[in-house]
Parts: structure tokens; C-alpha cells; sequence
């Protein structure tokens, strides 16, 4: 800890939250290699809906202010971003529903989500960077990139387009299916949405691979449950 002249201690001063640049693709850019996308996911974690992945090509000219993780962002913000990214830059998206989720798993789901984001762009990349640990199946370079919506504008960018998209579609699903509250949990696993499954069962939009769901449906004991919920 810092001192002040008089010999009192001093508090650190606040750090300032680091924000996405497009520092990553510029450089691509100045090698010569471009088109440049990013690419992320929104649904990885709820009991119900699609998994949701984007894929964002900026206009190196035109790169919208205010890019963030969305997750920093309130849900007015994202929409007036939505509408900017979408305007300015080259976008794709891509879901794979619960029965892929189901099926695969949420990991490979995902992953296959990502690189179908990617391949549908209108233009092809001959770089791709994606948000997290895992490289996906895309047919040019790809770099994985640990907190990369929070560091890389692109990602960052995609992670907007996939939020906002998935919550208009958990939205719409909340209109179709009332009583589940979906358009205020997204598909999250919180009390409201635990009662919901008691009092009324899974819908078709529900994760049976996800132990609540499950649990709902008596395809799972209380000890697998337990199991699935609480960390090793």
C-alpha cells in the first residue's frame, strides 16, 4: 500500500476495467490478413431455449463506440448497439436447439453453433477469433481468446448480437408458453423458473439433458441431482 507525504497510509486508486479494442484485428489487418470475424455465444448456462451464436466482421472504418462483453452492458444499451453492429458490419447467426443440446452436449453444441455462425457470414474470413478456451471448426485460422468479449472488439460485437437475439427469442417463447416466465429469466435457473417446472411440467423448449429438467420429468434420482448441482 502507497503512503502520502505526512506518512498516512493511502487507498489504492480504483483500476479502470480494461474495454475491448480493436487492436487484434488491426493488426491482421496491417499483415495483410482480412476479413477478420469474431465470434461468441449467449445460452450456454439455462434449462431452456437454443444456444445462440453470432459472428461479427467490423468495418474497420466504422467500428461502433461503446463495444463491451454484454454481460457489462444493460439491456437498453445492447439494443442501440444491436442496431449499430448490425448497420455497420457483416453478421451471422446461428442456434442449436435443445435437442442438439440434448444430444451432443452443451459444449459441442455450442462449438458446432460458433462455427456455423462463421460459415454463414456473407463474407468468408480467412481469420476468426472466438471467445473462450476451445478452437472451432472453421475453414481459416482461429485463435481462442480466454475473456475475449471483454478484450477483442469483434467478439465483443458478437457477444452483443447474440444476447440481443436470444433474449427477443426467449421473449417470444415466454408469449407462446405463459407462466413460465421466460422472458424474465431467459431460461435461467432461478426460483421463479423451478416453480414453473413443478407446477408445470418441461416444454418442448426445455433441456432434458439438464438435471432440473430431468429431474422434472423422473428421469433422474434426487442423488443425481444433488450430484449435478453441487461442485466437486
Amino acid at each position: 500500500m502507497s503512503r502520502n507525504a505526512t506518512g498516512g497510509a493511502r487507498l489504492p486508486l480504483d483500476e479502470e476495467v480494461p474495454r475491448p479494442t480493436f487492436r487484434r484485428e488491426r493488426a491482421a489487418l496491417k499483415r495483410g490478413v482480412w476479413p477478420v470475424a469474431g465470434c461468441d455465444e449467449a445460452g450456454r448456462g439455462p434449462l431452456a431455449g437454443p444456444v445462440v451464436a453470432a459472428a461479427v466482421i467490423l468495418n474497420p472504418d466504422d467500428v461502433p463506440r461503446g463495444l463491451d462483453d454484454s454481460k457489462r452492458l444493460t439491456p437498453e444499451r445492447r439494443e442501440v448497439l444491436y442496431q449499430r453492429i448490425c448497420a455497420r458490419a457483416q453478421v451471422a447467426v446461428a442456434l442449436a436447439p435443445p435437442s442438439r443440446i440434448d444430444r451432443d452436449n452443451i459444449l459441442r453444441a455450442s462449438l458446432w453453433a460458433l462455427a456455423r455462425a462463421v460459415s454463414s457470414l456473407p463474407v468468408k474470413p480467412r481469420l476468426v477469433f472466438v471467445d473462450g478456451r476451445d478452437r472451432i471448426d472453421a475453414s481459416c485460422d482461429c485463435q481462442a481468446v480466454i475473456g475475449g468479449d471483454g478484450l477483442v472488439a469483434s467478439i465483443a460485437a458478437a457477444s452483443i448480437v447474440a444476447k440481443v437475439t436470444r433474449d427477443r427469442l426467449m421473449t417470444a417463447l415466454g408469449a407462446a408458453h405463459p407462466g413460465y416466465g421466460f422472458e424474465r429469466h431467459m431460461g435461467y435457473s432461478v426460483p421463479e423458473h423451478f416453480a414453473a417446472l413443478d407446477r408445470l411440467g418441461p416444454t418442448i423448449h426445455h433441456r432434458r439433458s439438464f438435471a432440473p429438467v430431468a429431474s422434472a420429468l423422473g428421469e433422474t434420482s434426487t442423488e443425481e441431482l444433488v450430484a449435478a448441482i453441487l461442485p466437486l
